[in-house]
C-alpha cells in the first residue's frame, strides 16, 4: 500500500521553494511560525521604513483552503493578537495579500460561497486578488501580472498554497510497473486503487488518481485518503478469506473551510451555510474525527481557552538557521543566556 502523498509544485520554478515555502509537514508549519514571528521581530528592530514595510508584507500565492485558512490565521495574529506586544511597530499596518490566479478563491466551492469568504477576509484586514499570476520570486521581490498589468511587491515573507504534485514515488512506481501517471504525477488506479496488473500493489490518497466515479480525480482531501484506506483494509482482509469486495466509491459528505473567528464556509451538497455556525461546524467536525477521546477533550480545552481569551498557543521562534532581523551585528548577545 503506497501512500506517500504529494508536495509543494511551482509550475517548473522550483528555486522559489527556498524563498516561498508551503505547508504540507509539521515541519513546514513550524517553518511558518518561525517566518511570520520572525518577520515581526525584524520590523521592530528595522529603522528604515521601507524596509521596515517589506518585513510587514506577507504574501500568500493561491487561493485554495490552505492559502484562505493561511490567510485568515494571519490577520487575526497581526491585526489582534500580537497587537499590543510591540513598542516600535504597529501590527496593524501590516499588509497581508492573498494571490489567486482564477477569477475567485476557493475554486472548487460554489460561486456564492467564495463570494462569502472574499468577504469575510476583506472584513479581516486581507487583500484579495483574483485573475493574479506570480511570474518571479527573486530577493524578496514578487512579480505578480494580472491581465497586461505587472506589478513588484516587496515582502520578506511569502507563503506557497497554489499548487501540489505528486511524491517520487509515482515516478518510481510508474518506472517499475508501467503504471500511467497523469500530469501531476498522480498514479492511474483501477476501481479497487489497485495498479493495472499489479492487483497486489495499491496505491491511495493524495497519489492516487481515482477517476472511475466521476470522470476527474478525486479531491486531494483527508476524508478521501480515509474512505481509500478504510476500503484497500477491508479488500485485502477479504481477498485472505477468497471473498469479492465491489469497486471503490467515495462518499462526498461536503467540504469545510475556516476564514477566521466566527467565520468559515461548509458546502454540504444538500445545504450551504456561513459564518457562525459553519465556523461551529467546522470545529465540532473536526474534533469529531480526532483519534482518542482524552485527544478530543484536550484540543476542544486548547480552543475554547484561545476563543475566550483571544491568546494564541505557543509562540516561540524555533530553527533559527539565520539572523532573522536587522543589523545583529552590534547585538550578537542575543543567544546568550543573561547571568543574574
Amino acid at each position: 500500500i503506497v501512500a506517500t502523498g504529494v508536495s509543494h509544485h511551482y509550475f517548473g520554478n522550483d528555486q522559489w521553494a527556498k524563498d516561498a515555502p508551503g505547508l504540507k509537514t509539521i515541519e513546514d508549519a513550524l517553518d511558518i511560525r518561525r517566518r511570520i514571528y520572525s518577520a515581526f521581530e525584524a520590523a521592530e528592530k528595522e529603522t528604515d521604513p521601507e524596509k521596515r514595510r517589506a518585513w510587514l508584507t506577507f504574501v500568500l500565492v493561491g487561493g485554495g483552503p490552505t492559502g484562505v485558512e493561511l490567510a485568515g490565521a494571519m490577520a487575526e495574529l497581526a491585526y489582534d493578537t500580537l497587537k499590543d506586544d510591540f513598542r516600535d511597530i504597529d501590527t496593524s499596518e501590516a499588509r497581508i495579500l492573498l494571490l489567486e490566479g482564477m477569477d475567485r478563491i476557493l475554486p472548487p466551492y460554489p460561486p456564492e460561497l467564495s463570494v462569502k469568504a472574499q468577504n469575510s477576509l476583506e472584513r479581516l484586514g486581507v487583500i484579495v486578488q483574483t485573475k493574479t499570476l506570480v511570474t518571479n520570486i527573486d530577493n524578496d521581490i514578487v512579480t505578480m501580472r494580472r491581465g497586461e498589468q505587472v506589478e513588484e511587491i516587496n515582502a520578506k515573507t511569502v507563503l506557497w498554497a497554489a499548487g501540489m504534485k505528486a511524491s517520487a514515488m509515482g515516478k518510481a512506481l510508474s518506472e517499475a510497473t508501467g503504471a500511467e501517471l497523469d500530469r501531476a504525477g498522480r498514479v492511474i488506479v483501477q476501481p479497487d486503487m489497485s495498479l493495472a496488473g499489479h492487483p497486489d500493489i495499491f496505491v491511495i490518497g493524495d497519489l492516487a488518481n481515482f477517476s472511475h466515479q466521476t470522470g476527474k480525480p478525486l479531491p486531494g482531501v483527508a476524508p478521501v485518503a480515509m474512505q481509500q484506506g478504510k476500503y484497500v483494509s477491508t479488500l485485502i482482509q477479504k481477498r485472505l478469506k477468497e471473498e469479492t469486495v465491489a469497486d471503490f466509491h467515495y462518499q462526498d459528505y461536503g467540504n469545510l473551510a475556516v476564514i477566521g473567528r466566527n467565520a468559515a464556509v461548509v458546502d454540504l451538497g444538500f445545504v450551504k451555510f456561513s459564518g457562525f455556525p459553519a465556523w461551529l461546524a467546522w470545529i465540532f467536525i473536526h474534533i469529531f474525527f480526532l483519534i482518542e477521546f482524552d485527544n478530543k477533550l484536550l484540543v476542544m480545552i486548547q480552543w475554547a481557552w484561545h476563543y475566550l481569551t483571544f491568546k494564541r498557543g505557543v509562540r516561540l521562534i524555533t530553527n533559527l538557521e539565520e539572523e532573522p532581523a536587522g543589523n545583529f551585528e552590534e547585538r550578537r548577545d542575543y543567544r546568550t543566556p543573561v547571568q543574574v
